[in-house]
C-alpha cells in the first residue's frame, strides 16, 4: 500500500475527528445509471470556509498555471487525507473495483500509455494514482517551486488529468463510503474539501459535464445560491 496513504490514514485514525508512473493514465467505463440522490447532503454541513466561490477566483497580477499548481497541490493532500481515512474499509472484498456507485460509474487503470486498460480494486486504483500525482508534483520540470521558471508546454493537460482524477476519488468516498465518513464525523470535512474543488473546477471549467455526472446531485447541493 502507498506510503502517502498510509501515513494520511495513520494521521486521521491517531487523532479524534472534529465534530464540524509518469505516463499512467485511466480511463471510464460507461455509466449505466445514477444513485447519488440517496445521499443526503445538507448544503448547511460544512465547516463554512466563507465564499469558496469567490476565494477560487484568480486574483490580479497572478499567473494562472501557479494558481493552478497551488490548487492541485492543496485537494492532493485533502483527498489523500480523506481517503486515508476511510482506507481501512475500502477493501478488496468491499471494493473489488474502482468505481461511483454500484452498477454506475467504472474507472479503468492504464499503467503506460498503449498499454490494455484494466480494472483494479479501490485501493490499488487510488494508490497508483497518488504515487503518479506525488511523481508529477515532485518533478520541478513539470511542477517548478522557483517563481521565476516557466511551466512546460503539457502542464495545463497534466493538469487536468490530475484534476479530473482527484474527483473520481471524492465520488467514490461520497458513493461507497459515506456512511464510514458520517461514523467518524467527518461530513463536514468532506463536504468543504469537495466543496472548495468543484468551485474550483467549475471557475476554470476543469471537468467535463459528462465527469461529473456521478455527482452532479451533490454539486448542486453543495453550490446552489452562492454567488459572488
Amino acid at each position: 500500500m502507498n506510503k502517502i496513504i498510509e501515513k494520511a490514514a495513520s494521521r486521521v485514525r491517531s487523532r479524534k475527528p472534529s465534530p464540524g508512473g509518469s505516463t499512467s493514465d485511466s480511463k471510464t467505463l460507461k455509466n449505466q445509471g445514477s444513485n447519488a440522490s440517496c445521499l443526503n447532503i445538507s448544503s448547511t454541513n460544512t465547516l463554512g470556509y466563507g465564499n469558496l466561490r469567490c476565494a477560487v477566483a484568480l486574483p490580479e497580477g497572478e499567473d494562472l498555471n501557479e494558481w493552478i499548481a497551488y490548487h492541485i497541490s492543496d485537494f492532493y493532500k485533502q483527498t489523500t487525507m480523506l481517503y486515508g481515512a476511510i482506507l481501512p474499509k475500502c477493501t478488496t472484498a468491499n471494493c473489488p473495483t474502482m468505481s461511483a456507485g454500484k452498477h454506475c460509474y467504472g474507472y479503468l487503470w492504464q499503467e503506460v500509455s498503449g498499454s490494455t486498460p484494466k480494472p483494479l480494486p479501490a485501493a490499488e486504483y487510488v494508490d497508483n494514482l497518488m504515487t503518479w500525482i506525488n511523481e508529477l508534483l515532485e518533478d520541478e520540470k513539470m511542477f517548478p517551486s522557483a517563481i521565476n521558471l516557466p511551466f512546460p508546454a503539457q502542464f495545463r493537460d497534466n493538469a487536468y488529468k490530475i484534476i479530473k482524477r482527484l474527483f473520481r476519488v471524492y465520488a467514490h468516498i461520497y458513493l461507497h463510503h459515506l456512511q464510514d465518513v458520517r461514523e467518524m464525523k467527518m461530513e463536514p470535512h468532506l463536504n468543504s474539501s469537495f466543496k472548495h474543488f468543484i468551485f474550483f473546477v467549475q471557475e476554470f471549467q476543469l471537468i467535463s459535464a459528462e465527469e461529473l455526472k456521478p455527482l452532479q446531485e451533490v454539486i448542486d447541493v453543495l453550490t446552489k445560491k452562492v454567488p459572488c
